[in-house]
């Protein structure tokens, strides 16, 4: 639509008006209830202090209020401090809901802007630097706020918070708090709290190398308020510190619970041994509260008949994981307990190896499961969206109707799926029957097509093309808006994990999942949704033609995750890889762990094209890198702002040039974060403690995310 004469104005200052064209089909031609759909995926940044400038309608749109209600900062990595200064000040008056979570880059002085927008009601600055003083002084400015996320860091002092922050504080409802050390931050000043989130990242030692200890917290006068509380989570980074910690914030719920909490989740790695408080809690909960959503330690519910006496009104999350959870306690306790399951959404049973088998104490954990006990699960739980089976061999019997992904098929409202990738081979080996040789599990080239020399075809699912019959590829026809997808070898442990402990000498791969090649990775190109992908510990990937496949069809992949692919110290795949690469327009997270992997010009001229790149990660044991390479790479991909790359390289090497690409790009991308560091030096746990956390926890550390957190815990 042209615009009207009336559109013209002598302001120079003032938005020009819309050029006149002909073409109907022109982006103003449009009605503004589309153009404000696709300015919603607009950074705030540039809606407001670019295309706001473009003509007067996109200048009125801009400023409307379903664009200005909600700001979001995070991983706008381009949202520089002079750009943020000057959006609260265009738009500051009308901004509601604002979340600046993992912006390290901007400074305090900056954060503290935020105390114009008063009318906020949302806020989340975590990841954000802030003293106690600037904390106090923002929060004293928003008076209309109920939901805040912050961080307590060292040197947070609680006593400098003034009375207009503490009047703030008591009207929050919803804190989410990460604690870099032992305190209870703000939460003693919220006396009106319904949701609690607690991240413990507490190290056990300073840089100093002090031993910290919650007794810390002991005697302090204030203590939390948890009399209103409904959702109550906390999740523990390893570290008996962190244990220690957790404890004291129990402490107040035990001896009286909230009479309204129906969300009780503690997420802990390794063992958290029970006392007499948490035993306490636990029966309270058990007489006086009818939970949606829950998740204990394991050892806190191993040999235990807890489940058996909780209630549950409308479940929505469990999360069993690591838990000794036989399929007979599954049914007992969960299925049969007459409980209504379909409102489950999510169901996190990672690591729970006897989970889909009988009780049986000589049973080993490689022996087939009970297809019973899963198809009761199916039939009990019909809303999944999002099931977590990994970290644990899930054999499937022969027989039709059997295999665990037939039965997974009866889930189309499945979003996210992590499995091992044993649970998804056809059928087990017998011993009447000869191993297939590699060579004839390459995949199907269909009849007539050419093929392209270095990288076998793939045939894409249609009714046109060939269709596969493996049970993996039918069970993925069946989920086509799986948005997450996690294959991870029942043995594999990364170099880098997020809450385990590394080991450098892994198992081998499960014999099951030696039959899972080429051909199943060509499969999941059906997910047309697919943003989202973990492969790992698959050993039998030849040339990487399932990649290619991926690459081409799922359109809308934005992080990938490569670990342990084919033989053990051979990289047999980088043709394929490099072909895939090439088609992954909206990649933005690549992380690659691969040993004796070379990190050549061939690979980041390939990685180049991934226009939207942001974050890459490369964990390579006994690795090389071109520095050159990196350089060009870095220099071609504007967006990058995270590039980590530990492997076999010198400690020489790997500073110089760290220190060429800090040099190079920190003045253009202020939100550069550069690690270049050889992968078994003693001093890497004193580097990663230096990453901010938001890339620690979503691209740097290996873990499995599906179902890890109850869905919407946080905005």
């Amino acid at each position: 639509m042209a615009s009207s004469g009336e559109d013209t104005c002598d302001d120079s200052d003032a938005p020009p008006a819309a050029a006149p064209v002909a073409d109907s089909t022109h982006l103003l031609g449009f009605s503004d209830e589309i153009l404000l759909h696709i300015l919603s995926h607009v950074p705030s940044t540039d809606l407001v202090l670019n295309v706001r400038r473009t003509c007067r309608k996109l200048a009125a749109l801009c400023l409307d209020k379903s664009l200005t209600h909600t700001v979001l900062l995070q991983k706008d990595y381009e949202a520089s401090e002079d750009k943020v200064k000057r959006l609260v000040k265009e738009i500051g008056r009308d901004v509601q809901q604002l979340s600046m979570a993992g912006c390290y880059w901007l400074s305090g002085a900056t954060v503290e802007h935020v105390a114009r927008c008063r009318g906020l009601v949302r806020i989340n600055l975590s990841g954000c630097p802030l003293t106690s003083l600037r904390l106090s002084k923002v929060l004293s400015a928003l008076p209309h706020l109920r939901s805040l996320a912050i961080d307590v860091s060292p040197g947070f002092d609680a006593s400098q918070l003034s009375g207009e922050c503490k009047a703030t504080l008591s009207r929050v409802r919803e804190l989410k708090q990460t604690l870099y050390t032992p305190s209870y931050g703000v939460v003693p000043c919220c006396t009106s709290l319904e949701k609690l989130l607690l991240y413990f990242e507490i190290l056990d030692r300073t840089r100093e190398g002090a031993v910290l200890s919650g007794q810390l917290m002991v005697g302090q006068s204030n203590v939390p308020h948890y009399q209103h509380l409904r959702v109550f989570y906390a999740r523990l980074a390893p570290g008996y510190i962190n244990q220690e910690v957790v404890r004291l914030y129990l402490a107040v719920l035990s001896d009286r619970t909230p009479e309204n909490l129906h969300a009780f989740l503690i997420s802990v790695p390794g063992s958290f041994a029970e006392s007499g408080a948490t035993r306490n809690l636990l029966e309270s909960m058990a007489r006086n509260v009818a939970l949606d959503a829950l998740q204990l330690p394991k050892s806190w519910l191993n040999g235990s008949a807890l489940l058996q006496h909780m209630k549950f009104s409308s479940p929505f999350y469990f999360s069993f994981s690591r838990c000794a959870l036989s399929g007979g306690h599954l049914l007992q306790r969960v299925i049969d307990g007459g409980r209504d399951l379909r409102s489950l959404a999510g169901l996190n049973l990672s690591g729970c190896a006897h989970c889909l088998a009988p009780d049986c104490l000589l049973r080993k954990a490689e022996d087939d499961i009970d297809p019973a006990i899963l198809e009761a699960l199916v039939a009990a739980c019909p809303n999944l969206r999002h099931l977590n089976l990994s970290a644990a061999h899930h054999h499937s019997p022969e027989g039709p109707g059997q295999h665990l992904c037939q039965l997974l098929a009866r889930l189309p409202r499945l979003r996210s799926l992590s499995l091992p990738v044993c649970a998804v081979a056809d059928s087990p080996p017998r011993a009447d029957r000869a191993p297939v040789p590699p060579a004839m599990r390459a995949v199907p080239r269909g009849f007539g097509k050419k093929v392209r020399i270095g990288v076998p075809s793939v045939p894409f699912p249609g009714p046109a093309g060939p269709q596969p019959s493996s049970v993996f590829w039918s069970l993925l026809k069946n989920v086509p808006f799986l948005d997450r997808l996690e294959l991870i070898g029942s043995n594999f442990s990364s170099a880098m994990p997020r809450n385990e402990p590394a080991i450098r000498n892994s198992l081998p791969p499960c014999s099951r999942a030696q039959s899972v090649g080429d051909a199943e990775v060509a499969a999941i190109g059906q997910l047309a949704f697919l943003r989202h992908l973990t492969l790992a510990q698959l050993p039998s990937i030849l040339t990487g033609s399932g990649l290619v496949s991926i690459g081409l069809q799922c359109q809308q992949l934005q992080s990938l995750s490569l670990a342990h692919l084919g033989l053990m110290g051979k990289v047999v795949y980088m043709s394929g890889l490099s072909d895939m690469l090439k088609h992954c327009k909206r990649l933005k997270d690549l992380r690659l762990e691969q040993p004796y992997f070379s990190a050549n010009a061939q690979f980041f001229q390939a990685l180049s094209q991934c226009s939207a790149l942001q974050r890459l990660c490369l964990v390579s044991r006994s690795g090389t890198l071109q520095p050159e390479a990196v350089l060009a790479f870095m220099a071609r991909c504007l967006r990058v702002v995270v590039c980590h790359l530990f492997t076999g390289e010198s400690l020489s090497t790997c500073r110089s040039l760290q220190q060429a690409l800090l040099r190079s790009f920190q003045a253009e991308r202020p939100a550069l974060n550069v690690v270049v560091f050889p992968l078994l030096h003693e001093g890497l746990t004193d580097v990663i403690r230096d990453v901010p956390m938001v890339h620690l926890d979503e691209v740097t550390l290996f873990k499995s995310r599906v179902a890890e957190e109850p869905p919407n815990l946080w905005w």
